[in-house]
C-alpha cells in the first residue's frame, strides 16, 4: 500500500494530519467521516440548490464551507438498492439489493455474507463505525444485519416499511429491541428522528479520541409528512392552499408502514426539512466544540428524488429543479440528487464541482483518501482528485441504472447523452428514449431517431452492464417503500 500521491495542503501538514503512509498510519490521523444521506430529498430542496420557498442554512453552510456537486446520482430511485449501490461500490446491475424486496417477519432482503461494504472497509483500518437511521439492507440476525456488515452500532429503524412512521411502537438498538411505551395507544410522546439524532451526536461524543466513521441515514423527510409541533408553527398558513392528505390512524395498520393523515402536508414538508437542518447544524457544532471540525469530512446527499406519496407535492415546492421524474423514475429527476462534501483546509471553499459521479463512487473515494483497500470488481472511480481541485479526475465510461418496478426500466448516462428504457420485463429489446443532457436536463426531446449510433451504444451498455443475481431476477413483484 502507497503513500498518498498528492500533495497536502499547508495547514494539514502542520497539524499532522495524515502526515504518515497509510501501512503502520497512527489511528488519530485517519479523519473522522460524518456521512449523512437524507431520504427522499429532492435536489430543488436545499437552498443552496435553489429551493425559494423556505430556506436551509445550515446545509447551506456545509455547501459554502466545502464543494456543492451539480451532477451526482443515487445508486438507484428507491431505498434499499440506492443504498446496497452506496455501501458495496457497485451499480445496481451488479449489486446484490436490487429493489425493496420484503423480508418476513421484518424488514428487507439481506445483503450477503460475502458483501464487502464502506463499513467494512473502515472498520479493517482501525475505524469505530455506527449506523444511526434507516437500514432497509437485512432484519436483525441475518447476514444483511447491520452488526454483520461492518457497523459496531446501529440505532433505528431495520425496516424500511417501518420507517415511514414517526411515532413507532419500538426502534432497534443493535439486537435489543427498545419499545417507545410514550407512543402506546396512539400517542406522539417519542418522535424517532430527534432519538436517533440524539444517538448520532452521543457517537461522536463517545469516539472523539479515535477515527469514526458516522452513517447517518435519516428517515427525513420520507412520508409520511409529521414534524414536531414547534417546526408546524413556524409555517402553518404560510403555504395556501393546503394540500391534506386522509391517511390510517387507527386499525390493525396504523404505524405497520402506511402514513398517517396530514391536513397540512405543505407546512410539514417544510417544517421536516427545517428539522433536518436543524439536525445537520446540531451536528456542526458537536464537531465544533469537540475540536474536530478540521479533521472530519461531511458528506451530504440523498438517497433518491422527491417522492408522491403522503400527501407530498414536490411540484408546489419544485422540488425536482429543473429536472423530470420523481421517485422510482429512471428520469434525472429521480437519481440525480444533491452532494456536498465539507473537509476544512482540503476543500476549498465555496467551491463547485460539475464532475459525473454517483454513489458507487463513495467507497473507492474514502479508501483513497484513508489508504484502504477496496476490493475487485467494483464499479465506482475516487472523485477526490475533483474534491482537491485537480483537473486530473477520472471520468466513467458510463453510469447505469435498472430498477425493478413499475414493468421494470434501465438507463444509461453517457457523456451528456442519457438513455432511458421502459416496460423491460414485457419487451427487454424495447425502445430506448435517448436525451442530450447538455442543452436539455429536463429530458423533453427524445433524439433517439436522429442519433441511432449513440442509441445502439446504450442498448450494448444495458446488456452488458445487467448481470444475473442469486437474490434478484430483473422481473419480480415486491413491495414499494
Amino acid at each position: 500500500m502507497k503513500c498518498f500521491d498528492y500533495k497536502l495542503p499547508a495547514l494539514v501538514l502542520l497539524t499532522g494530519t495524515f502526515a504518515s503512509c497509510s501501512t503502520g498510519r497512527n489511528n488519530k490521523e485517519l479523519p473522522d467521516i460524518v456521512f449523512i444521506i437524507a431520504d427522499d430529498l429532492g435536489y430543488g430542496d436545499l437552498s443552496c440548490y435553489g429551493q425559494k420557498k423556505f430556506q436551509t442554512p445550515n446545509i447551506d453552510r456545509l455547501a459554502s464551507e466545502g464543494m456543492l456537486f451539480t451532477r451526482h446520482y443515487a445508486g438507484s430511485t428507491v431505498s434499499a438498492p440506492s443504498r446496497s449501490s452506496l455501501m458495496t461500490g457497485m451499480h445496481t446491475g451488479h449489486t446484490p439489493i436490487r429493489g425493496n424486496r420484503e423480508w418476513k417477519p421484518e424488514g428487507q432482503w439481506p445483503l450477503p455474507a460475502e458483501s464487502f461494504t464502506i463499513a467494512e472497509m473502515l472498520k479493517k483500518i482501525g475505524y469505530t463505525t455506527g449506523a444511526f437511521g434507516k437500514w432497509g439492507l437485512g432484519f436483525i440476525n441475518t447476514e444483511g444485519d447491520p452488526n454483520s456488515q461492518g457497523f459496531d452500532e446501529f440505532f433505528g429503524y431495520n425496516c424500511q416499511r417501518l420507517a415511514h412512521n414517526y411515532y413507532p411502537e419500538y426502534l432497534w438498538h443493535n439486537h435489543e429491541k427498545i419499545f417507545l411505551h410514550e407512543n402506546d395507544s396512539g400517542k406522539t410522546g417519542a418522535y424517532s428522528a430527534d432519538l436517533i439524532h440524539r444517538a448520532a451526536l452521543e457517537f461522536i461524543e463517545n469516539n472523539k479520541d479515535k477515527p469514526f466513521f458516522l452513517f447517518y441515514p435519516t428517515t427525513i423527510p420520507h412520508a409520511e409528512l409529521f414534524a414536531k409541533e414547534e417546526y408546524m408553527q413556524k409555517f402553518r398558513g404560510k403555504f395556501e392552499p393546503e394540500k391534506s392528505f386522509k391517511g390510517v390512524d387507527d386499525g390493525p395498520d396504523f404505524r405497520k408502514g402506511p402514513y398517517g393523515s396530514q391536513p397540512e402536508g405543505h407546512a410539514a414538508f417544510a417544517a421536516m426539512i427545517t428539522e433536518l437542518d436543524d439536525y445537520v447544524g446540531d451536528l456542526l457544532r458537536k464537531l465544533d466544540e469537540l475540536n474536530l471540525t478540521k479533521k472530519t469530512i461531511v458528506f451530504f446527499t440523498s438517497d433518491n428524488g422527491p417522492h408522491l406519496e403522503g400527501g407530498a407535492d414536490p411540484d408546489y415546492f419544485d422540488s425536482n429543479g429543473p429536472l423530470r421524474g420523481y421517485k422510482r423514475d429512471l428520469y434525472e429527476g429521480g437519481i440525480r440528487v444533491p452532494m456536498i462534501v465539507r473537509w476544512p483546509g482540503v476543500i476549498k471553499e465555496g467551491s463547485q464541482t460539475n464532475h459525473i459521479s454517483a454513489f458507487w463512487d463513495v467507497m473507492p473515494t474514502l479508501a483513497e483518501i484513508t489508504g484502504a483497500k477496496v476490493p475487485d470488481g467494483i464499479d465506482g472511480i475516487s472523485f477526490l482528485p475533483s474534491l482537491l481541485g485537480r483537473k486530473k479526475q477520472k471520468q466513467h465510461d458510463y453510469l447505469y441504472w435498472e430498477f425493478h418496478e413499475q414493468g421494470g426500466k434501465q438507463a444509461v448516462r453517457m457523456g451528456n447523452w442519457k438513455g432511458v428504457r421502459l416496460n423491460v420485463n414485457k419487451d427487454p429489446e424495447g425502445k430506448i428514449e435517448l436525451y442530450n443532457l447538455s442543452d436539455d436536463p429536463g429530458e423533453t426531446k427524445d433524439v433517439s431517431e436522429e442519433y441511432g449510433d449513440i442509441v445502439k451504444k446504450i442498448d450494448e451498455i444495458m446488456k452488458q452492464a445487467h448481470t444475473k443475481s442469486d437474490i434478484f431476477r430483473f422481473a419480480f413483484e415486491q413491495t414499494e417503500n
